[in-house]
């Protein structure tokens, strides 16, 4: 009886989770660590959505079991959202399933399309659940860069012809968490050509939809005429209205997926509580102030964290898109490794961050930044990096106290 379950063993130590140990320890100790590791919006969701919660569960029919794959309303708002946004039309009967979070419903997925042994393409870094719901659904990954240049399409390319058995699922998700590199609709076009032409599933996570800065809107796959052959796409209420524990998302496109998806799902669940998907109709459906001034507080932070931090000795690229900052380690201190700096940071400076390594191998040298404290916090953040960094015996730039 004391042999590992089978899929205990395909999946490995959660490398955050050390990270993440850590700083539990240290602030039951009552050490105030400023965290910058977890991407846990720390704003509230607008007044009229708690409002309509509350409505709802007032009623005494609320409280029964809910759809799996979401009540109707909700269904049709977030069809109308894919019309206003992207100018896609969606059925919301037939292309449009309720998720409690995008990260369930890419699982779900996962073990509703994949059988042992399959190939899935997934980037690397990336978001833990594009790889681990496949591989916990028995899946074998293959690995593709997460940076959408030419080196991307020779790997898709080899990918295809020399794996046994060919690759049938692909994932991509952009803006990617951890990088938050972005693309444009000719990348989603040329992808979509590529999966009709090799017979490749596309999964889609646009969890960070609405968190794009220098006014350039983020793309859907579902813009490109076809691409409902092939894709299906993610979204999240998480991040786009500060919701994350709310666990509502979306998956919608190809209904050959999304009947798969709700299939599998009508086993597994009765849905998210009734309320909550009441409440996530007045999100969708109500005033959308909300978001455009959540973009713009991440955008205020993001050239906080990058200016500050800048002039505490650690240059950080300013990301397009996304609620993170992907950043390079300190040269000085790159052979310490992405999981010991992070470790580091945390005990000298009382910073949490996220080590790369915990997003695949090709994560390692980084470090994700969640903007997810105040412009002060940061602000006290690079000031406790620049001492760390001055304790290693790495000179700052000679520009004023960050």
């Amino acid at each position: 009886m004391s042999e590992e379950f089978y899929r205990m063993k395909r999946l490995p130590p959660y490398v955050i989770a050390e990270v993440n140990a850590m700083r539990a320890a240290a602030r039951a100790g009552g050490e105030d660590i400023i965290d910058l590791g977890m991407g846990n919006p720390d704003l509230p969701p607008p007044d009229h959505v708690i409002a309509k919660l509350c409505e709802v569960a007032q009623k005494p029919s609320a409280h029964g079991y809910s759809q799996s794959m979401g009540i109707p309303g909700l269904r049709r708002a977030q069809a109308n959202y894919y019309g206003r946004r992207f100018g896609v039309d969606l059925d919301p009967e037939t292309e449009v399933v309720v998720t409690m979070g995008s990260k369930e419903g890419l699982a779900s997925l996962a073990t509703a399309i994949t059988a042992p042994g399959d190939v899935v393409l997934a980037p690397n870094p990336s978001y833990p659940i594009h790889m681990f719901g496949f591989i916990i659904a028995g899946a074998t990954i293959r690995s593709v860069p997460t940076t959408p240049d030419e080196h991307y399409w020779q790997s898709l390319e080899r990918a295809m012809a020399f794996t046994v058995p060919r690759p049938s699922i692909l994932v991509v998700g952009y803006p990617s968490n951890p990088t938050a590199e972005t693309v444009d609709l000719a990348f989603y076009e040329r992808l979509v050509a590529w999966a009709k032409e090799n017979k490749v599933w596309v999964l889609s996570d646009l969890a960070y939809s609405e968190l794009y800065y220098d006014g350039n809107p983020t793309p859907s796959i579902l813009q490109v005429p076809g691409a409902k052959d092939v894709a299906v796409e993610f979204t999240s209420l998480s991040k786009t209205y500060s919701m994350a524990g709310w666990r509502i998302g979306f998956a919608v496109g190809n209904r050959q997926l999304i009947a798969a998806l709700k299939r599998v799902k009508s086993y597994l669940d009765y849905g998210a509580f009734t309320p909550i998907q009441a409440a996530a109709c007045a999100a969708l459906n109500g005033p959308q102030d909300i978001v455009q001034k959540n973009r713009e507080l991440y955008h205020k932070r993001r050239d906080v964290m990058v200016e500050a931090f800048g002039r505490a000795g650690w240059d950080i690229p300013a990301p397009k898109a996304s609620m993170f900052a992907w950043a390079p380690l300190p040269p000085a201190l790159k052979d310490m490794g992405s999981l010991e700096f992070s470790k580091q940071l945390l005990t000298h400076a009382k910073v949490a961050v996220a080590p790369g390594v915990g997003y695949g191998e090709d994560g390692e040298g980084y470090v994700r930044i969640a903007m997810v404290e105040n412009e002060q916090r940061l602000r006290q953040a690079a000031r406790n990096v620049k001492q760390y960094l001055k304790s290693m015996g790495i000179n700052t730039p000679a520009k004023g106290a960050a």
